[in-house]
């Protein structure tokens, strides 16, 4: 994505949120489907502060309370029946609209608006691929071995019963203070 960016004329650089060092360089922030990942959310809230400049404004989208819980259920199923641990700390932050908004309020940020919306979404290459690729951390974390994926996938598709993810998405607004 930096690469198409850089090539459309985008001053792209590829950097860890909760590590930037921009101070009051911009007027707006926008973020899609990258805070979830972020379990260093405290650290990002204040590097997007301190990005903005005076009355500057961030938005986006992320994966909110309750985000795949059926799809991370029957994965989870799936590797305690195959004799598998799943792992006790989270990997993503699906957070609900009051926890975020605290995060963000902490950081300096005010007028958080910040709501939940369900989202079924169609998976264009399917339950297994999902799990194979977006849970690989996950699976790495419980301890299963390559070879053994592909039937851990194969029997959540089939639990799933379908190629559509349950995503819950958090929407946000907001304003650093003028």
């Amino acid at each position: 994505m930096i690469e198409a960016a850089v090539a459309k004329g985008v001053d792209a650089i590829l950097m860890d949120v909760a590590e930037m060092r921009f101070q009051g360089q911009f007027d707006a922030a926008f973020s899609n489907a990258t805070l979830h990942w972020v379990l260093e959310k405290e650290r990002a809230a204040s590097a997007i502060f301190e990005a903005l400049r005076s009355g500057g404004r961030f938005a986006g989208e992320m994966g909110g309370e309750g985000n795949l819980a059926r799809l991370r259920e029957a994965l989870d199923t799936e590797l305690v029946i195959r004799g598998y641990v799943p792992p006790f700390e989270a990997s993503n932050w699906y957070a609900s609209p009051e926890e975020f908004a605290v995060v963000y309020e902490q950081a300096g940020f005010e007028h958080i608006d910040a709501r939940l919306v369900e989202r079924p979404t169609p998976i264009e290459h399917g339950i297994e691929a999902w799990v194979t690729t977006f849970r690989r951390g996950w699976l790495d974390r419980a301890g299963v071995p390559e070879e053994e994926r592909g039937g851990i996938a194969a029997a959540v598709a089939g639990r799933a019963g379908s190629n559509v993810a349950d995503y819950v998405r958090l929407r946000f607004i907001m304003r650093k203070p003028s």
